[in-house]
C-alpha cells in the first residue's frame, strides 16, 4: 500500500499551511452532529462531541473561543448534548447560525437551573462541567454525565465534506 503526503498534492511554490492541511484532512472525516445547550438558554451545533472515559462517565466537546456562545459555556455549571438524527437537519442548521434566536420554534424543557433539554431529538444527555480549558483557538469542555435518554432509533446525522449526510450500515450487526 502506498500513501501520498498531502504536501505532494500542492503546487511546490504554494505549500499548504498546517491549518489548511488540517481542514483538508478533516473534511474527509465524518463526524456525528450534536446540538449542545447551556443555561441562558444558549446553544450551538457541534461535531466535536466525544466520550472521554467510562469510569467516571466523562464526555467532551470543543467550541471556538470567540464563538457567540463561548461566554455562556464558560459560565455554565452544566450542559446538555443532543444527538441529532436526519430528521433534525433543520435544527442543526438553526443552531449553527449566528445572530438569531436559535431556540425560536424549537421545543425544549427547562431544568430547574435553566438548562434547556431539547425534546425532538433521538437521544440526549446532561453533564456537570468538570473542566474548561483554552486549547489553541478553542475551548475544550469536559463534563461528567448525570442523566440521559434514548428516545427513538434514528438514522444518525453526520457532517462530511462540508455538508450534512445520513449514515447507513454496510453490514447489519448480529443480535447479541
Amino acid at each position: 500500500m502506498t500513501t501520498t503526503s498531502i504536501n505532494h498534492l500542492a503546487e511546490p511554490s504554494a505549500a499548504p499551511s498546517p491549518d489548511e492541511i488540517l481542514r483538508r484532512i478533516l473534511r474527509r472525516h465524518a463526524s456525528g452532529v450534536t446540538a449542545i445547550t447551556v443555561p441562558g438558554p444558549a446553544g450551538f451545533t457541534a461535531t466535536s462531541f466525544t466520550s472521554v472515559s467510562l469510569h467516571p462517565a466523562l464526555v467532551s466537546f470543543c467550541l471556538g473561543a470567540t464563538a457567540s456562545t463561548a461566554d455562556a459555556v464558560q459560565r455554565a455549571d452544566r450542559f446538555a448534548v443532543h444527538i441529532l438524527g436526519v430528521d433534525n437537519t433543520a435544527l442543526a442548521r438553526q443552531f449553527a447560525r449566528s445572530g438569531i434566536d436559535r431556540f425560536a420554534g424549537v421545543p425544549y424543557l427547562q431544568e430547574s437551573d435553566g438548562l434547556p433539554v431539547l425534546t425532538g431529538v433521538p437521544a440526549w444527555l446532561t453533564a456537570r462541567t468538570a473542566s474548561v480549558q483554552r486549547i489553541g483557538d478553542h475551548l475544550l469542555v469536559v463534563g461528567e454525565v448525570e442523566s440521559g435518554e434514548v428516545r427513538e432509533e434514528a438514522t444518525a446525522l453526520v457532517y462530511h465534506e462540508g455538508a450534512f449526510a445520513a449514515v447507513s450500515q454496510l453490514v447489519r450487526p448480529t443480535s447479541e
